[in-house]
């Protein structure tokens, strides 16, 4: 009797697994080297950030987090990064606001650590100083998508 007891635990308990964590694609360009070295160094750095989660297989996930960051010097671009840092995730026994809230902020805030560190080598391997993303509150991010759709019809 424990093992059906169980059996059924575990289709109504919700579950939430990290299966892999990836680089999907990576791109490092630097357009005015070697001249961007020898000026002064007052980058404008410019981040743009966006995450999309899809099912791969029934309770399976994949969640990407891309990062494009680009830096100006003087009005050139001194380099331009763009990560695609993607995890599988397996996520069940959730309706699908939680499972929303898991795919859109949640599985992203676990994954952008490892972008961040992928940028920083990127940009310190270029030759540039060390760049550390700022923490990003998906969270927030998570909640202002889901009042900017508020009533949108989706198809």
């Amino acid at each position: 009797m424990s093992d059906t007891k169980e059996t059924t635990n575990e289709n109504t308990e919700p579950h939430f697994s990290i299966e892999k964590i990836y680089l999907k694609d990576v791109s490092f360009e630097s357009p005015s080297a070697p001249g961007v070295f020898t000026q002064d160094w007052t980058p404008e750095i410019n981040m743009d950030l966006n995450s999309q989660g899809h099912a791969v297989e029934n309770s399976v996930f994949e969640v990407e987090l891309s990062i494009t960051v680009t830096a100006k010097n003087n009005d050139k671009t001194a380099f331009l990064v763009e990560i695609k840092q993607c995890g599988i995730f397996t996520i069940s026994g959730m309706d699908d606001a939680n499972l929303n809230g898991m795919l859109g902020s949640f599985c992203p805030n676990l994954l952008f650590p490892y972008a961040r560190e992928a940028v920083s080598d990127l940009v310190t391997k270029g030759g540039f100083p060390q760049l550390l993303l700022a923490p990003v509150n998906f969270d927030a991010i998570y909640a202002q998508h889901l009042q900017n759709s508020e009533g949108a019809t989706v198809n």
